[in-house]
């Protein structure tokens, strides 16, 4: 198994610099998700590590090979490397089988061989009996199979994947993900995977990279990055969250308006700090009678819509309109009145994002 490391890598499109300082350690056999809006990077850190681009600075180096530097560019082909793009990349023409074989016989493998790798790596992503078949009669989850059985057959050191699941349906995209993760896991490699939908990342990620304006934001576990965003753009990008502007008080409060405060944690503030309160939907409790504690609010129901496993309501709260997440699901008349109680750990505070 192989250890990749990305350090301080730079990449410039001109004066353009779409990658400033980007430093990453993926151990062996870990599955790593680049995530972020289009734009942050990410697609491009991964074609600098495939050798797909040259690199302007810093260095990519696989176990002790230094494959990318701004003096060495090894070739693709020789980072002993397997890719599966969004595309597919499948060659139409071809059976499932030739396909999956391509690379093998370009490596000058014996017939035999050839034959026992491919259909084991065809059995293990689940396509056993398939090799025959054409591949424009295949699914768009089967010809996704075919392209990572590809990828892997040539046992790569490093697998990378770019967004390979976001030409697929919803359903046939939520079933993949899993897929790709237990193959991942049994396999063992090491792996670098690009996506920007937040749930994907969720699912397949032993560590999540978020990336904005072509730097690392945080980098965590899939818990880490929802419960403790470390900035407001995280905590905005990843998930759903309420944004209340406050400033922080003497007594340690968050003062939203005249009439409204806010215990939570300000450690790190101080008194006259304007800041930005964050708060989950999911995280704020709801009643219809008056209740009593810490953080109560009341408010009004604006608009309540049933989504199946769960309700979205928008309620008028101070002048504002704030967005809860009930489960299981209860739909409210508009109009009604609730209240709120939300707890002070459960609220996260930011410097004041300029307008």
């Amino acid at each position: 198994m192989t250890r990749v490391v990305i350090s301080n890598l730079v990449k410039q499109f001109g004066s353009f610099r779409a990658i400033d300082g980007v430093s990453l350690t993926i151990e062996p056999g870990e599955l790593v998700v680049l995530l972020g809006p289009s734009g942050c990077g990410k697609t491009t850190t991964l074609r600098c590590v495939a050798g797909l681009e040259d690199v302007s600075g810093g260095e990519i180096r696989m176990g002790e090979d230094v494959v990318s530097s701004a003096s060495v560019a090894l070739p693709p082909e020789k980072r002993a490397i397997g890719m599966v793009f969004q595309s597919y990349a499948v060659w139409p023409h071809m059976s499932v089988f030739e396909n999956v074989a391509f690379g093998l016989r370009l490596k000058g493998l014996g017939r035999q061989e050839i034959t026992e790798r491919v259909e084991r790596v065809l059995a293990l992503v689940g396509l056993k009996g398939f090799g025959a078949r054409d591949i424009s009669k295949l699914s768009g989850g089967q010809q996704q199979r075919v392209a990572l059985a590809r990828a892997i057959v040539l046992e790569p050191r490093v697998l990378l994947f770019d967004e390979p699941l976001s030409n697929l349906d919803a359903k046939l995209r939520e079933h993949m993900r899993f897929e790709i993760r237990e193959l991942q896991k049994r396999l063992g490699i090491t792996s670098l995977y690009v996506t920007h939908d937040q749930q994907e990342a969720m699912v397949i990620a032993d560590r999540i990279v978020l990336m904005d304006s072509g730097r690392i934001d945080q980098i965590g576990g899939p818990q880490d990055i929802y419960r403790r965003p470390a900035s407001r753009f995280g905590a905005e990008f990843v998930g759903l969250a309420n944004v209340v502007t406050a400033t922080v008080g003497a007594d340690g409060r968050a003062h939203c308006s005249p009439t409204l405060e806010l215990a939570c944690h300000t450690e790190g503030f101080r008194a006259g700090d304007e800041v930005d309160l964050l708060m989950r939907p999911e995280d704020i409790e709801v009643s219809d009678q008056p209740i009593s504690g810490v953080n109560v609010v009341e408010s009004t129901v604006a608009r309540s819509y049933f989504l199946g496993n769960l309700a979205d309501l928008y309620v008028n709260v101070d002048n504002a309109q704030w967005r809860l997440q009930l489960s299981p699901p209860r739909l409210w008349p508009e109009g009604q009145k609730m209240w709120l109680r939300v707890r002070p750990e459960d609220i996260r505070l930011f410097p004041r994002k300029a307008a």
